[in-house]
């Protein structure tokens, strides 16, 4: 049975990778293309009246953050427009009454958002070669990071698609609610820069924890404490993951 539902998940998960590996150039393409221009505009053009940060350059400095944001856009976007697909052409149907347990079927499409996901991370960090030198603290702490991050908002895609009733409903989210948590979660400044008030404020974004986690792990920096990064992270992780299996499990939205 163990080996059916390893055929199940390997069968999901290739399917979302191949999604996005023929269509490249729709998929890694542009977001490379988009983090070279923040790599010119923030960091070479505007970051050279900054100066430093925490004792960086600031070119050094928002490199964990734009690759975090391009990991995070890309995650979620890559679950939500599949999931949605199979949803509104039925297929997902055909997969909810065929011996998969819930589990292996999140896994699948989460799986799929993860690859995007650190594949574009992956080509940005190149990117950024070209303009500072990689400066790394703690391997063991980036790719947890990352990878934690990437799961979160796979999972957040797969609920977006699960609720959403068209494919305008897909666009809401990342619009309204993702992209500013984003520009606001210290991509672009330190927490430290912003008076006590809104430091509190900003430190009910999540993705402020992500970025400042990340962060560490490439600077050793960081704008929260790197135990509360991992707690906020498998907090998150663990309610998206069973809010998706209790609606999944029951067809809502699913099942016409």
């Amino acid at each position: 049975m163990m080996h059916l539902y390893w055929v199940a998940l390997k069968s999901i998960w290739v399917k979302e990778v191949n999604r996005f590996a023929r269509i490249w150039i729709q998929t890694l393409v542009p977001p490379v293309i988009t983090m070279t221009l923040y790599f010119i505009i923030f960091g070479n053009l505007i970051g050279s009246r900054i100066g430093e940060m925490h004792g960086f350059d600031y070119m050094q400095f928002i490199v964990p953050g734009l690759i975090m944001m391009a990991v995070i856009t890309n995650a979620y976007s890559n679950v939500a427009s599949s999931f949605f697909s199979s949803k509104f052409q039925r297929n997902i149907e055909e997969l909810l009454v065929a011996p998969v347990p819930t589990h292996v079927i999140i896994a699948g499409y989460v799986g799929g958002g993860v690859a995007r996901g650190i594949c574009v991370g992956l080509l940005v960090t190149i990117i950024s070669l070209l303009f500072v030198p990689l400066h790394v603290h703690s391997w063991s702490i980036v790719v947890v990071t990352l990878l934690l991050t990437a799961i979160l908002f796979s999972l957040a895609g797969l609920l977006n698609a699960i609720f959403a009733g068209t494919f305008d409903d897909i666009s809401l989210i990342p619009t309204f609610v993702l992209t500013p948590l984003t520009y606001l979660g210290g991509v672009f400044y330190s927490l430290t820069l912003l008076p006590p008030f809104w430091q509190a404020v900003s430190k009910l974004n999540p993705v402020v924890y992500m970025i400042s986690g990340f962060r560490f792990g490439f600077l050793g920096v960081a704008d929260v404490p790197l135990l509360l990064t991992m707690l906020v992270l498998t907090a998150f992780i663990l309610v998206f993951y069973l809010l998706a299996w209790y609606l999944i499990e029951r067809g809502k939205g699913l099942r016409s």
